[in-house]
This record gives structure tokens, sequence and C-alpha cells, in this order.
């Protein structure tokens, strides 16, 4: 009896944890809606295959902590003197993709450069909100935005296959 406990444990301490990450990861906006990419080499069929990761490795947690930055980072206002906010957000998503990118091992490539590509082109539109506030300003970073999400979500749709917690959830 004494040998089987153990293996419960284990089992119950996965489940928890899988509940956890989903609860933490399972609500968001509609920002990463299947809608369209304007790059159709992103598919995730382009990508190279990978041994299965479970909901609870680090693979799979990186992927949740990358969609929650991404979310934080999307759902900021855009307006003059946010510039700050906007850059510390920016960096925390930058990290966060560094950090998935190690796990990930080279897989979704295309699709991690393409959100590397869009956050630095929201990096170059925050430096000018910050340095030269005005409308245009604010109109290129809400535009740098939406680029961040569309590449985000469809990174994040290509990780939802082998990480469920890290899609997006469809509707609001």
């Amino acid at each position: 009896m004494t040998a089987s406990r153990p293996a419960w444990w284990q089992t119950a301490a996965a489940v928890i944890g899988a509940g956890l990450l989903m609860a933490a990861c399972g609500s968001g906006g509609g920002l990463y809606g299947g809608g369209g990419s304007s790059g159709g080499a992103t598919s995730a069929a382009a990508s190279p295959p990978a041994p299965t990761a479970s909901p609870t490795s680090a693979l799979c947690q990186d992927a949740a902590a990358l969609r929650t930055s991404i979310d934080t980072l999307t759902h900021v206002t855009v307006a003059q003197g946010m510039g700050d906010e906007i850059k510390a957000d920016l960096a925390d998503v930058k990290a966060k993709l560094a950090a998935f990118k190690a796990q990930a091992h080279g897989q979704w490539q295309s699709q991690t450069n393409a959100l590397s590509a869009s956050l630095t082109k929201l990096q170059t539109s925050v430096s000018d909100l910050t340095s030269n506030p005005s409308a245009s300003s604010v109109s290129a970073t809400v535009s740098a935005l939406r680029d961040v999400s569309a590449a985000a979500g469809s990174l994040l749709s290509a990780v939802g296959s082998r990480c469920p917690s890290a899609s997006a959830s469809p509707g609001t």
C-alpha cells in the first residue's frame, strides 16, 4: 500500500497544478482570435515535430507566462505619458519570450521570429511616443500593439496543440 501512495500524491499534485495553471491562464480577451495573420508562412505545419509536452512542463509553463505577459502589454491604454509603463510591459514580454524560446528548442521558429519582429517595431513606436508625444506616435503605437497581438495569437495558437492552457480562450 505504501508503494502506491507516492504515485497517488504525484498524480494529485500534477492535476492540481494543471488546474491552477489553466485557471490562471484560462481567461482572457479575444485578442488572439484566429482572425487573420498577414503572413501565411507562419502556420503550425511549418514547425518541426517535437515531443509531446504535458500541460505542466516547463515549455507549457513558459508559454502560459508569455501569454499572461502579452495580455498585460496589449491591454494597456495608449496615451501620452504611458510610454514608461508600456516599456516595462514590453521588457517583460521580451524576457518571457526568451525563456519560451529556450524551452522550445527551435519549435515554432517562424512564429517566435514574427513576434520578436513585432516587439522590435513596438519598441521603436514606444520610443517615439516617449520622446515626441503626438497623435501620430499614439496611432503608431496602437498599430504596433495590434501587430504584437496578431503575432502572439499565431504563436499561441500553434503552441496550443501541445499546451492547451497557453492558447487563447475564445470569446470575450
